[in-house]
């Protein structure tokens, strides 16, 4: 089956091309951050115009970067939930609308089902059961993932995102707007002996999180210590440390609780270098595996929504005519085909 995937949920129009024999065909992304920089964050209203100007462009684009043609499209997948309702109103009735126009069925698809299936694009995929960590700007949370459609979390943040919590402390630091990868980047200057950021509910048994405590506690050593270039750097190199070790404490009791020798990580943040190293020390240090997506396809993107719109179409799921959106959608309540 090949499979057309729209993915328009948030300041990314994503557009791919999947083919369940030959893999990923093609893949074109279309980022507004430049657009929504100088607001310092984004702007509904924005996002759905620009997805409107956006999307049909990249799908000629993917459709030509594949050589094909309508005819050779089978399913159309397409965003549906969560995320902002208009940026996903204009996914959801574009790809609508191709499925009707192209004769073809189409499904919506979870926003971090997608991003929990990503490394399965990778040449060596995950197999079934696995724990999942999702780290993005609006979502963490540990999901034991049974099978394809089964999804029960174990944990989630009870404030901030822990991408939310990298870019408003980037912000703090002056780093700007989308800040996360500026933050990373300036970690790695940071002394690592200077300050010690708490480890947010590990000293508590159980697998929520919070880090909001965090970016207050970087506010308050930027207050006493000044923003000089290293007192930045060596802030970042905290708050960064904090993050990542409280991520790693947490996915260890996570594959101790399940028995389970699987982690896969995703979402935006699955991108940051060191959380990287340290779950991958992690994870040999306990005998397990860990799998990532390529960093291209940590952030929103149209090739996981294709990914996981194919596997629904081929278990016989079907959306109807009516265009429907989720902007608040838990991932346990989905589905099960």
């Amino acid at each position: 089956m090949r499979v057309l995937g729209i993915e328009t949920s948030c300041d990314e129009t994503g557009v791919a091309i999947y083919d369940s024999a030959q893999g990923l065909l093609a893949h074109a992304l279309y980022s507004q951050v430049a657009m929504h920089t100088e607001y310092g964050g984004v702007v509904p209203e924005l996002a759905s115009r620009d997805h409107v100007r956006k999307t049909i462009p990249l799908i000629e684009n993917a459709m030509a970067e594949a050589g094909l043609a309508s005819k050779d499209i089978d399913g159309v997948a397409y965003t549906i939930g969560p995320g902002l309702v208009g940026a996903l109103l204009v996914g959801a009735a574009i790809g609508r609308s191709i499925g009707f126009a192209w004769n073809v069925p189409t499904v919506g698809v979870h926003h971090m089902e997608g991003h929990l299936l990503a490394p399965m694009l990778e040449p060596n995929p995950p197999e079934f059961p696995f724990v999942a960590l999702l780290v993005s700007g609006g979502h963490t949370q540990l999901v034991k993932v049974e099978r394809m459609g089964n999804y029960e979390i174990l944990g989630e943040s009870v404030d901030d995102a822990v991408g939310e919590a990298f870019d408003k402390t980037a912000k703090l630091l002056g780093l700007g707007y989308p800040g996360g990868a500026a933050l990373a980047a300036l970690a790695e200057k940071g002394d690592s002996k200077r300050f010690h950021f708490p480890r947010p509910m590990v000293d508590r048994p159980g697998l929520e999180f919070s880090f909001s405590g965090l970016k207050t506690f970087a506010v308050n050593t930027a207050n006493k210590y000044g923003l000089a270039p290293q007192t930045q750097a060596d802030i970042a190199r905290a708050f960064q440390d904090a993050v990542v070790e409280t991520l790693v404490i947490k996915c260890r009791r996570a594959l101790h609780a399940t028995g389970w020798k699987t982690l896969v990580v995703a979402g935006g943040v699955g991108a940051n270098r060191e959380l990287r190293l340290q779950l991958t020390a992690m994870t040999q240090q306990e005998n397990s595996r860990v799998y990532f997506p390529r960093p291209a396809f940590c952030t929103d993107n149209g090739a996981m929504i294709a990914y996981a719109g194919c596997q629904r179409l081929l278990a016989g799921e079907r959306s109807s005519l009516a265009i429907e959106v989720f902007p608040r959608w838990s991932l346990s309540a989905d589905s099960i085909f």
